[in-house]
């Protein structure tokens, strides 16, 4: 059977892996909920309305479940990890209570104003409901990663009898990884919406919807995911020189480089071979990771032998991070196709509405490997430098953690099934709708009330 320590890390990755995901849409659709509104009522065009109902509710579902499935990551603090709170307990609680405020007090809150009271309040009430749950939604994100860009690269504290606490509060939320940590998740959730977007109104546009809401989605969904892609390449840049300054082990794996070196080739791909400690079958292009890391053709890249005993495990650091840069590149060739063509014919090709459908969830995929480089890049440190997660882990049964994890498990793939099928029978229903809505707004159009008379 397994260990505890193993247990609880599979346990705890699979929570954080399921639960990413949904405010990674949530962040970032909530803004875009605030762009439809304000277009609404600057128009006055109905269609915006529409697409501001239609994913009003994708937006409620998905907070939901990102709230629920966030809850359970508290609960792991004090089973699996109890050392984690006894010794950084001081400066994690005060950061994840005010997430908690701005999630439960400011979202929910404001939430209910905007699912139902479009038609009880006034619409500046309304609108700023809306703007207010996007500001929320954000804050949140704001809280979460100031902790964990702390526990990445921390400071501001000190140790007293193997406890931190706090000196400069300043210090510790503006941690020198957390700008960059911040606005590099920002990014990759207006991707992750961008793409959702556009893949349901690829979908509803395949399946004959070829009505003005769709369209209109389609395109500011790919007009976003065009600017956001070469956003994000910029930011991604600077988030890697940042990390080579104060992590140059995670870079070391990231790019599979095991001695130290002078102009280190970028590695398209390799199979890393942790025992031996040397990569087969690389290819690469020559210098250019050297260039990309320190500007300079010749630059050094240290090697992860310079960290025996101190790195993280090299393989999924090494293809977690190719398939988030891989995809980043796919987003931004199909993003950017796809919208000068609509630019272009005022409609996309069938090959291309089904690559925007099959690329409907590419931001999760590529938010997970991001993910995956970020935290078992940090490896072996729950807290760098303060807290190992070996030291960390709790020492009770592996039978009790099994047992839960398989109960997590179990729980996620139902409740995700539902959240795509959902997701699947909305965007169905959509197309009746919109045919039925738009057939009354033409009837009830002066233009045609003339013609009748």
């Amino acid at each position: 059977m397994l260990e505890t320590l193993m247990l609880s890390r599979m346990q705890f990755a699979a929570n954080i892996s399921f639960h990413i995901l949904f405010p990674t849409i949530t962040i970032a659709l909530s803004w875009f909920l605030v762009y439809f509104k304000v277009r609404f009522n600057l128009s006055n065009d109905p269609v915006w309305m529409r697409i501001y109902r239609f994913w009003v509710k994708i937006f409620a579902l998905t907070f939901a479940i990102g709230v629920v499935t966030g809850v359970t990551m508290s609960f792991q603090f004090g089973t699996n990890w109890p050392k984690f709170m006894e010794t950084v307990g001081n400066i994690a609680g005060p950061l994840l209570g005010y997430e908690v405020l701005t999630a439960f007090f400011l979202e929910a809150s404001f939430l209910g104003i905007m699912l139902f009271g479009i038609k009880r309040v006034p619409p500046i009430v309304h609108t700023g409901a809306t703007i207010i749950v996007a500001i929320g939604t954000t804050l949140s994100a704001f809280w979460i990663l100031a902790l964990n860009s702390w526990m990445q690269t921390p400071q501001g504290f000190e140790m007293i009898d193997g406890v931190a606490y706090p000196t400069d509060w300043f210090a510790i939320i503006f941690n020198p990884s957390f700008p960059y940590r911040l606005t590099h998740m920002v990014v990759a959730s207006g991707l992750t919406a961008s793409f959702l977007i556009a893949g349901v109104s690829a979908y509803r546009l395949l399946k004959g919807d070829n009505k003005r809401a769709p369209y209109k989605a389609l395109k500011i969904s790919l007009s976003a995911a065009m600017m956001l892609t070469v956003t994000q390449i910029y930011v991604g840049d600077l988030h890697g020189l940042n990390t080579l300054e104060h992590q140059p082990q995670k870079i070391a794996a990231m790019e599979g480089v095991w001695e130290t070196e002078q102009g280190a080739p970028l590695l398209l791909f390799a199979i890393v071979d942790e025992k031996s400690r040397e990569n087969h079958f690389e290819i690469g292009i020559p210098n250019l990771a050297s260039f990309i890391l320190t500007h300079d053709m010749n630059g050094e890249i240290k090697g992860l032998n310079e960290f025996k005993g101190n790195h993280p495990p090299v393989a999924p650091v090494f293809y977690a991070f190719r398939i988030m840069v891989g995809l980043g590149f796919l987003m931004l060739a199909i993003a950017w196709t796809s919208r000068l063509v609509l630019a272009r014919k005022k409609s996309l090709p069938k090959w291309l509405l089904r690559a925007l459908v099959l690329m409907t969830f590419s931001g999760w995929i590529a938010t997970l490997a991001g993910w995956y480089v970020t935290e078992i890049g940090r490896q072996p440190w729950l807290v760098t430098g303060v807290l190992s997660v070996k030291d960390a882990a709790t020492d009770i049964a592996p039978g009790n953690v099994l047992f839960s994890l398989i109960a997590y498990l179990v729980v996620y793939v139902l409740v995700m099934w539902a959240y795509l099928h959902t997701i699947l029978t909305m965007s169905r229903r959509a197309i009746e709708v919109e045919e039925i809505v738009e057939q009354q707004e033409q009837l009830s159009s002066p233009a045609l009330q003339v013609k009748e008379v």
